[in-house]
């Protein structure tokens, strides 16, 4: 049986961002943290679940099993296992929102639309894997570009009045494309609003294809980006879930896969015990 403060854990080492998440027996979040992923992906995944454990207020031997997910789960190395970052995903998405039937997960190298049952299972999916023009990264190129911090693209594509549309499907190319705008003499909050299209546009073509029921529930680091909300929300035509956790949402997922499995030990040994009496 569980001890006194024995928790389970979640490490979602992402493309760009790693992220931890400590769940409690009665599945309350005690301590989360993320960190830039870099070039060592298990420093990286080390690193945010003992920052997650320090804002706990725990140690590595309270915790009872943990879960590896996302771009770099192979290299959670302390940890019990692994399962796929489209199944975390799904089912942190209806953690936090439970009546989620469509997930968007927008992340820094890849895109995923998912079809979600009631108890989050997954019904279906599809991902953009084989270009990012689609994902985070093309943003990372359009602040690049435009030498403004990922945080304010947001904010200031949402002040936009003649947004440009921008064509490259490609971002080695999109550096050259939001150049080329700024020397025609477009503003740059019309510009950032037509990357954040051209990403919505690509975004909604995935979700199109496995499905867009209500409700729709948006996750990943791409979620904390008012416009792209703004647009999901127009293009999709339904209403859109965002959390404060919602970029937490995979590594929530990966810690309610441990949380099942250290509970599933636990009825064993109960039945064992109990059949031996």
């Amino acid at each position: 049986m569980w001890g006194a403060r024995k928790v389970v854990a979640g490490v979602d080492v992402g493309s760009t961002q790693t992220k931890a998440v400590i769940l409690s027996p009665e599945r309350e979040i005690l301590g989360r943290a993320l960190v830039d992923t870099g070039a060592r992906l298990n420093e990286a995944a080390r690193a945010a679940f003992e920052a997650a454990l320090q804002e706990a207020g725990l140690s590595p031997e309270d915790v009872e099993y943990t879960v590896g997910t996302g771009y770099g789960r192979f290299k959670v190395e302390f940890g019990d296992t692994q399962v796929t970052e489209i199944s975390c995903h799904a089912r942190g998405a209806c953690f936090l929102f439970p009546n989620t039937r469509t997930v968007l997960d927008i992340g820094g190298q890849d895109t995923k639309a998912i079809r979600v049952g009631p108890g989050g299972e997954v019904l279906d999916f599809c991902m953009n894997d084989k270009c990012s023009a689609g994902t985070g990264r093309f943003l990372g190129a359009a602040s690049a570009a435009l030498e403004i911090p990922l945080g304010e693209l947001g904010p200031l594509a949402l002040t936009a009045r003649n947004p440009v549309t921008i064509t490259t499907t490609c971002t080695v190319f999109a550096e050259s494309e939001i150049l080329g705008w700024l020397a025609r003499g477009r503003k740059v909050e019309d510009i950032l609003m037509g990357v954040h299209a051209s990403i919505a546009s690509r975004s909604l073509s995935l979700l199109r294809r496995v499905g867009i029921e209500s409700e729709l529930t948006f996750t990943g680091g791409v979620a904390r980006n008012v416009a792209m909300v703004h647009l999901i929300r127009e293009m999709s035509g339904v209403p859109v879930n965002v959390s404060e956790e919602s970029h937490y949402c995979g590594a929530i997922g990966a810690a309610l896969f441990a949380l099942d499995h250290v509970l599933l030990g636990e009825r064993a040994e109960a039945a064992a015990a109990a059949g031996g009496q």
